[in-house]
């Protein structure tokens, strides 16, 4: 099992005293050329990890804006073999920034466990995040996963008292996923306040960085979040900025990484006392 580029990432980050900011985007959305620009301009505009979902026809976990960015990545043809031809165009110039994919058991039962592991490990994934994977199901996927060099990552709720966590970590590794609040994606918004006594909960039983998402949208939300856990997500404010581009015909990739840079501009003033609003 390998997660150095998690794990390097992280421990930079650590000796510059500051959170890391998590941009989530939609593999192919609204189309391949756009989303590989859009991929491409993350770690410039200051995404120190990307997470990249999977369109999927059933998100379960995800609000209308996630729903609708997958419902445009399959209408315009993605599929998970795309998804990780993406990742490769996205190694050929980047090969420090840590690329997790989200998404959810269906596609990865289909592909096959071994054969998604070793397929991802050659695309340049580092992690995998399965929304729909109980940690108690989850073991032939792990031990797929182990045996590629590809970590597996799991979310942690509101609701997961100190036994679940347990369970949850126990073969978790690169970061856990904090889900801040109890819902979808896009709904809610995170209280850093309520989340921060939980993700020390979660940091102390899995010794592993604690990145937190769901309900951050403004960099004022990502700042706070950023001041209380190891990495602040954020997915459905930017993909909200794909729909909105295309609605008002401007250029998507532009409007994005504009989004990008604010957020992340924030998370890096979060710990130095400076203004986060911008």
């Amino acid at each position: 099992m390998t997660t150095a580029r998690i794990d390097a990432r992280f421990a930079e980050l650590k000796r510059q005293g500051r959170a890391a900011f998590v941009a989530y985007v939609m593999a192919g959305d609204p189309d391949r050329e756009t989303a590989l620009k859009i991929l491409r301009g993350l770690p410039e505009a200051g995404a120190d990890l990307i997470e990249l979902g999977f369109p999927f026809s059933d998100p379960m976990a995800e609000g209308p804006p996630i729903q609708r960015a997958a419902q445009r990545a399959l209408a315009n043809g993605m599929t998970l073999q795309g998804v990780l031809d993406l990742a490769c165009a996205f190694r050929e110039q980047d090969d420090a920034t840590p690329i997790v994919l989200m998404g959810y058991m269906n596609p990865l039962v289909t592909w096959g466990f071994e054969a998604f592991a070793r397929d991802a490990a050659e695309a340049g994934i580092d992690g995998l995040i399965v929304v729909d994977c109980p940690p108690e199901e989850a073991d032939p996927l792990a031990d797929a996963l182990d045996a590629a060099g590809v970590s597996l990552i799991r979310l942690a709720t509101p609701t997961s008292d100190d036994a679940r966590l347990k369970t949850i970590v126990r073969r978790t590794s690169g970061f856990v996923y904090y889900v801040s609040v109890a819902g979808v994606t896009g709904v809610k918004e995170a209280d850093a306040v309520a989340v921060a006594p939980n993700v020390e909960r979660v940091r102390k039983a899995s010794g592993l960085p604690v990145a937190v998402g769901f309900g951050i949208k403004t960099p004022e939300r990502a700042a706070a979040i950023a001041r209380v856990a190891d990495a602040a997500v954020v997915g459905s404010a930017l993909v909200d900025e794909v729909a909105e581009a295309l609605q008002s015909n401007e250029d998507v990739t532009a409007r994005v990484l504009s989004k990008v840079r604010t957020l992340a501009k924030a998370v890096r003033a979060a710990r130095t006392g400076q203004p986060t609003t911008v």
